[in-house]
């Protein structure tokens, strides 16, 4: 499926310098759904683990990300990333027009990367797990991907890349309640960094 070629055409020239720098060992591709979209949910290290999670991703892999507002806003970087595919998003409020451009987005077809710590994480624990992404997947009817991104991020050392098992978010009545949005936020960041052996809680 070709959603956006300048994604893709990028995606195909920086690659192969991203991935010199940091080596990717990528496990559980097959795991992602070819017959509809995702919402993936990755823990959040480093500035590069976008640009990781891209590089680990199928060519042919229609993906949107979003991003903290600020970079959005920056001349010709802001530019750039919109015309990749990314959106930005005011982290420190509630941000309905990224809410309403990421469940469009799913709907469409589109896969969807989301932090849901919105922040890059040293101590996984340390931060509030968003509830926006159980309200997106739940809404736009998508499943939830845990992704764990290596935290290790030295150049020239392997980062591993593990994407876990889809998730139905659960709730009840036809859009679900704001608990049922966190619980099922903190249940896919459990999930995420479980891959990497690493216990999370709140």
């Amino acid at each position: 499926m070709v959603k956006n070629r300048f994604y893709r055409f990028i995606r195909a020239t920086w690659r192969p310098f991203a991935t010199f720098l940091h080596p990717l060992r990528v496990e559980g591709l097959e795991n992602l759904p070819k017959d509809q979209p995702v919402l993936l949910c990755a823990n959040h290290s480093s500035a590069v683990d976008p640009i990781l999670l891209i590089c680990a991703m199928r060519q042919d892999f229609p993906l949107r990300i979003m991003a903290k507002k600020q970079l959005m806003k920056i001349p010709v970087v802001g530019a750039f990333l919109r015309a990749i595919g990314v959106f930005g998003v005011d982290r420190g409020n509630s941000d309905i027009a990224a809410v309403k451009t990421s469940i469009q987005s799913l709907r469409d077809g589109w896969n969807l990367l989301v932090f849901p710590e919105g922040t890059r994480v040293k101590e996984p624990g340390s931060v509030d797990v968003k509830g926006g992404v159980g309200m997106m997947a739940i809404r736009s009817g998508v499943p939830l991907v845990p992704v764990f991104i290596g935290r290790d991020k030295r150049l020239f050392h392997r980062v591993s890349i593990i994407i876990g098992k889809p998730y139905d978010p659960v709730y009840t009545g036809r859009k679900g309640t704001a608990e049922e949005y966190q619980s099922n936020a903190e249940e896919i960041m459990r999930r995420a960094y479980a891959l990497g052996g690493i216990q999370w809680q709140r």
